[in-house]
């Protein structure tokens, strides 16, 4: 994979100057990939010739980007709230008067942080840490190593990637669950029988992958050119008639990715070693009778199956193929490169991170081999699932039922056949009781996506929602093609991944150089001979502040308009109207301040539709309420008060926010239904000095104040006040033009 002349090179330089520095070099191969301009033809889509598609293993976004500038990490000025009244980043621990963990940086410096050391990240702890959104197991079901996270300077070529093309901080994994099941839905568009699913049934083991087990052949000796069996079963010894590759568990039967492809034309190929990918747990589509019953001569062995050398050969005849092809100019349509397992980015990974980004690096590198297709090429990279590490953000989840059977939430998309059914089996652990048999499959947390091609240089972060079912809808999008398997959930509520890209005018920003990853190996070594020394498993004590760079980067334009206002009604009745005016449903979630013990509420909207639910804040709280509201990117919606004060009041205000699109700003209107005039008092909460407002609203009419937003890149944040109420307001206003991050976001945290 790297020369010896490079491999020299780095020992060289680091026994002269330190890893660190000579980690700053810059080899000619990356500079090609910042420097090659975007062969723009129609300034659409289908200027991208080739799709390029890299899932590595086993990392949450803030695991990674907690810290990074200009990104929902650390800094997030609203995290969700605990029930042990303080935030999310500061997790219980069970252990009889131990303080809550907070994340903690897992110091390259002074311990071998960059090889090992995962938690535990299957079905059953998965769910019991997520407590259906409660989000307050972690310590209890992933033990403290799960709040661990990175700096700049213990991973520079993954925030260097960041910095030099575009980064999403709303890209999901989509199963609350490891390896297998995530690799699934990415490469076919669902983990559960989509037929099932048409039908409004939950899926059991029979037909969905829970946990690990069809990807994972065993005996796992693959033989390159060996017919396999008829039933499916795997490759036979023909002449010991004793399996030498056989298949785990019953074979799924809806359409892969690659079968899409293959049945409209459209050329492909995986470069892998079939024996040297994690025991087949890389290639997803192994649980898919298409692939098992796939003899030697037909497109899905030659392209699907490839790659039969020795298990030690690793990466190293695959991305010859890779680079040959690029420089021939015959790569394919699409592609999958699949890491070897020494190289998979995951915390068992031999090489650890350092490997992983020196493997990417040769990826990229044999990309930009010929300049003329790396012009008309795209390259995703992404993780199949966060491991066990902590991510904070709340997950866009279908509504989870409670321990009762109550559905806490609504949609307005059909939500028969998006669950599974853990009524068959052993997949729940015994101390999960937040919730019954019947679990959503996802989205689960955050991993990172780096869009690295020369339509998405400069180090832009996107933040709509995404997930893995994403990567077939820009499929779906750049060749015309259907992914039947996507659910219409998935289809509301992620992305397509086209808003990463600037097709019309890509060839604009300067960008920044990526650091040389070649010296891997004396890092590596380094890292070992530091040992594990407990730093990077358990958390410091006194914890340390936490922690987020400050500043700003580009933002892609997103294509959410949401909205959420209450209504007080009689009797204590508080209603919460969710609304939907943007071109891509969304997911609306509530924690009732006042009882964190409950699973918070979730509400699915698509584009141009509305949910309405309610409170009874008179039966539980003698009228008192606090509701927090959070969606996408920042948006955030308060409403607290006293709703049977409310109702005996004379002046009975309701605050609705407006938006004014076209100019980026936003305006608020104080409705009052009540029988006397009042005034309410409006509060800016970050991005201006001016204020606070006094705004009068007469009995039976409105008054309104309006704000531009220019100055504070369409960010806005302020509370409205009058007796017995409150509300807070808290967002982007979209304009359908690219913006930049959170000007706030981290500056809090600042001494």
């Amino acid at each position: 994979m790297n020369t010896p002349s490079r491999r020299d090179f780095f020992r060289k330089s680091a026994g002269a100057i330190g890893a660190a520095s000579a980690l700053t070099m810059l080899p000619p191969v990356i500079r090609k990939a910042l420097a090659v301009e975007a062969a723009v033809d129609t300034g659409t889509i289908q200027d991208i010739k080739h799709i390029v598609i890299l899932m590595q293993e086993n990392r949450s976004f803030d695991h990674y980007f907690g810290t990074l500038k200009g990104v929902r990490g650390f800094g997030d000025r609203f995290p969700i709230p605990l029930a042990n009244g303080k935030s999310v980043f500061f997790q219980p621990d069970v252990t009889a008067g131990a303080p809550e963990i907070q994340p903690f940086r897992r110091d390259s410096t002074i311990a071998n942080a960059l090889i090992g050391s995962g938690a535990p990240h299957n079905f059953p702890d998965q769910q019991a840490a997520w407590a259906q959104g409660k989000m307050d197991r972690w310590i209890q079901f992933k033990n403290q190593v799960t709040m661990g996270y990175y700096l700049r300077e213990d991973i520079p070529f993954q925030f260097a990637l960041a910095d030099a093309f575009t980064i999403c901080d709303g890209y999901h994994c989509s199963i609350l669950t490891g390896t297998d099941p995530n690799r699934i839905v990415f490469w076919s568009g669902s983990n559960f029988n989509p037929e099932l699913r048409k039908k409004g049934i939950n899926s059991t083991d029979t037909d969905s992958e829970p946990v690990n087990s069809r990807c994972w052949p065993s005996p796992s000796n693959w033989v390159a050119g060996r017919a396999q069996e008829t039933d499916g079963t795997g490759q036979k010894d023909p002449t010991t008639g004793a399996y030498n590759y056989k298949y785990v568990n019953n074979a799924f039967k809806w359409d892969t990715l690659p079968d899409v492809l293959q049945k409209n034309g459209i050329s492909w190929h995986i470069y892998q070693n079939m024996n040297n990918n994690w025991t087949g747990a890389m290639n997803g589509c192994l649980a898919f009778q298409s692939f098992r019953t796939a003899q030697p001569g037909s497109p899905i062995y030659q392209h699907g199956l490839t790659g039969g050398p020795a298990a030690a050969d690793g990466a190293t005849n695959f991305l010859a193929q890779l680079k040959q092809d690029v420089m021939n100019d015959t790569l394919p349509q699409v592609s999958w490169v699949l890491p070897t397992q020494a190289l998979a980015e995951h915390p068992g990974s031999s090489e650890g991170v350092a490997g992983a980004a020196d493997f990417i690096a040769d990826v990229l590198g044999a990309l930009t081999s010929n300049p003329a297709v790396w012009s008309k090429t795209a390259l995703f990279v992404t993780f199949d699932e966060n491991d066990g590490f902590f991510d904070h953000l709340a997950m866009p989840a279908v509504p989870s039922y409670d321990a009762n059977g109550n559905l806490m939430g609504k949609s307005t998309v059909p939500l028969d056949g998006e669950y599974f059914d853990a009524s068959v089996g052993s997949y729940l652990t015994a101390a999960d009781t937040v919730s019954g048999k019947i679990r959503p499959w996802g989205l689960s947390s955050r991993v990172p996506m780096y869009v690295v091609s020369p339509w998405s240089k400069g180090g832009w972060v996107n933040s709509q929602v995404f997930d893995h079912t994403s990567m077939g809808r820009f499929l779906e999008k750049r060749f015309g093609i259907t992914i039947d398997a996507i659910s219409p959930w998935h289809r509301a509520v992620c992305g397509d991944l086209t808003t990463c890209f600037d097709f019309v005018s890509p060839n604009d920003p300067v960008v920044p150089k990526l650091p040389d990853t070649s010296g891997y190996p004396a890092i590596n070594l380094a890292q070992k001979a530091l040992g594990n020394t407990g730093v990077i498993t358990k958390a410091p004590s006194p914890a340390k502040p936490l922690f987020q760079e400050t500043g700003t980067r580009f933002s892609r334009a997103l294509p959410y308009e949401l909205h959420t206002s209450a209504r007080v009604e009689a009797r204590g009745l508080v209603s919460l109207i969710f609304s939907n005016t943007g071109e891509q449903g969304a997911v609306f979630h509530v924690y009732d301040k006042l009882h964190l013990d409950r699973i918070p509420r979730r509400y699915t909207v698509e584009a141009g539709k509305q949910l309405q639910d309610y409170w009874d804040t008179g039966a539980t709280d003698g009228g008192k309420y606090e509701l927090w509201v959070y969606g996408t990117n920042g948006f955030v919606r308060s409403f607290s008060g006293d709703a049977m004060a409310s109702n005996s009041a004379a002046f009975k205000p309701e605050v609705q926010v407006c938006y004014d699109p076209a100019a980026g700003n936003v305006y608020v209107k104080v409705h009052n239904n009540g029988s006397a005039d009042g005034t309410v008092t409006v509060q800016s909460n970050a991005y201006r000095t001016d204020g606070p407002w006094t705004l009068k609203a007469p009995k039976g009419d409105m008054g309104t104040l309006h704000w531009e937003l220019k100055d504070s890149g369409h960010w806005y944040d302020f509370t409205v006040t009058a007796d017995n109420v409150v509300r807070r307001f808290a967002g982007r206003v979209e304009t359908g033009k690219p913006g930049v991050s959170d000007p706030a976001m981290a500056m809090h945290l600042q001494g």
